[in-house]
């Protein structure tokens, strides 16, 4: 048997790590690059996280249906390159301030007083000049997890799914993983080079990795029954689940097509929307402001080598421990005889506990910037084994020609989610800040009590989300076009 699956897996993972990566330069670029720039608060930097989040979540609704319209391999050609386009697009944000602000460079707009009159326009200008670029950004990006998810229901059988699904979406975590590696010394190096303020070719070198992948697309990706590189034994394997046999099966194209507006009418589609509306943010919330919770916290500016081995090692453990979330239902549905779906809610329900360690990272960090570290990525680890295993649930319920559209509508619930906590954590960030010892929580005074009370909502959202889930699809049950 020929084991191309796997090849399509690893195409999936790299395409996950770059869009990873592209997501990731302004979060670790904005604190201590950007934002002296263009006199940014964390106001400022949350509604730029905010708003991508909404426009990624809008974007979401609609991927889906456009990957199963477009079909995988043009559907993801289109998102990865508009979503490339917008990564570069970011590097052109600060010549244009200066443009429109009519500053004679960027020098002159950094030396002008903080809180001013002059600052504020400023800061406002590059802010919508940034959201415009995550705009675009958000427009490709939505198209990604649709598109690789559609890729693992053609390429697997549902019993590997899981596996599969953890192991591209391991990429999350090594493109956070490799980002505060990259990003910040990109920006110093070429900072000190004197070629802007070294963020704008940070953008573009990260920004342009996507154009490479999709040559690699274009030439290997063909569905399995139409792909040289599948022989016949693993054609069988592919469809095992399948009731006829596989040269037998119906293709995708002659499948029941369910409507958009219809796929509304199902618990199941509830269900996949609870689960991302309620864990997506979290996740969002570590990666977007993980760099600036240690530069705030503990005075580690993201290029300093303290910074980049917090964040290396946040990342590491998440990644290496992540991909095993996706082995645990195969164990259970092949050792204990469990069906998918169940083996799949059990583990989800094991993962739940892990991001209650969430609510000893602020307590403990007043011993050492290692503790939050350590247990944020461990809270990281449980979210991303907790998503493969949610993505999988799609496939276990929907046929092969709704997958995408599935995922594109939880997807939109996850953005919606990521936009309420970023565009929280931004406003609250500022003004306990400002409040100082005013403003309290649980022992903890100022911006600290801020960071306190997230890492709250953050802990016990993956068990709200489970019982919500458990409760509107409590027994495994496959919706029928």
């Amino acid at each position: 048997m020929t084991n191309f699956r796997w090849v399509m897996c690893a195409l999936l993972f790299v395409a996950t790590t770059v869009n990873y990566l592209d997501r990731q330069v302004l979060s670790l670029t904005w604190k201590d690059f950007i934002a002296p720039e263009f006199h940014w608060t964390d106001d400022n930097y949350g509604t730029i996280t905010a708003v991508f989040s909404i426009v990624y979540a809008a974007c979401m609704l609609f991927a889906g249906k456009f990957v199963d319209f477009m079909g995988t391999k043009k559907g993801y050609l289109w998102a990865i390159g508009v979503w490339s386009a917008g990564a570069v697009a970011h590097a052109l944000c600060g010549w244009l301030t200066v443009q429109l602000e009519g500053y004679a460079s960027v020098a002159d707009m950094a030396a002008v007083e903080t809180g001013s009159a002059a600052a504020l326009l400023i800061a406002t200008t590059s802010v919508w000049l940034f959201v415009a670029a995550r705009c675009v950004l958000a427009l490709g990006e939505a198209g990604n997890f649709p598109a690789a998810i559609k890729v693992t229901a053609e390429y697997f059988p549902k019993k590997d799914r899981a596996f599969a699904t953890s192991i591209f979406n391991a990429g999350a975590s090594v493109g956070a993983l490799a980002a505060p590696a990259t990003i910040p010394l990109l920006a110093q190096y070429f900072k000190d080079l004197g070629i802007g303020g070294g963020w704008e070719m940070a953008f573009v070198i990260i920004g342009g990795l996507g154009f490479i992948w999709m040559g690699f697309w274009v030439f290997l990706y063909e569905k399995p029954e139409k792909s040289k590189h599948v022989n016949g034994a693993e054609l069988v394997y592919i469809h095992q689940d399948d009731e006829t046999p596989a040269a037998e099966t119906k293709t995708e194209e002659n499948e029941p097509q369910i409507s958009f507006l219809r796929c509304f009418t199902f618990r199941q589609t509830w269900s996949f929307i609870t689960g991302k509306f309620f864990t997506d943010g979290v996740w969002w919330f570590y990666l977007f402001w993980a760099p600036a919770y240690f530069s705030d916290q503990y005075g580690y500016k993201s290029s300093s080598s303290e910074a980049i081995m917090l964040i290396f090692t946040l990342y590491a453990i998440v990644t290496v421990l992540s991909i095993y979330g996706g082995y645990l239902p195969k164990l259970f549905v092949e050792k204990k005889g469990m069906n998918p779906y169940s083996g799949r809610m059990l583990s989800m329900l094991i993962f739940a506990f892990f991001p209650l360690l969430a609510l000893f990272a602020q307590p403990l960090g007043a011993y050492s910037a290692w503790w939050p570290a350590i247990i944020i990525g461990l809270a990281g680890a449980g979210h991303q084994a907790w998503s493969a295993n949610l993505f999988s649930t799609i496939g276990d319920m929907f046929p092969k020609s709704t997958i995408a559209t599935i995922t594109g509508i939880g997807g939109m619930a996850g953005g919606i989610g990521s936009f309420l906590i970023n565009k929280g954590a931004g406003a609250l960030f500022t003004y306990s800040e400002a409040q100082g010892t005013a403003f309290s929580f649980l022992g903890f005074d100022g911006k600290e009590a801020g960071y306190m009370i997230i890492f709250c909502i953050c802990a016990v959202a993956y068990l709200v989300g489970w019982v919500i889930m458990k409760a509107l699809v409590p027994k495994y049950k496959p919706v029928v076009a």
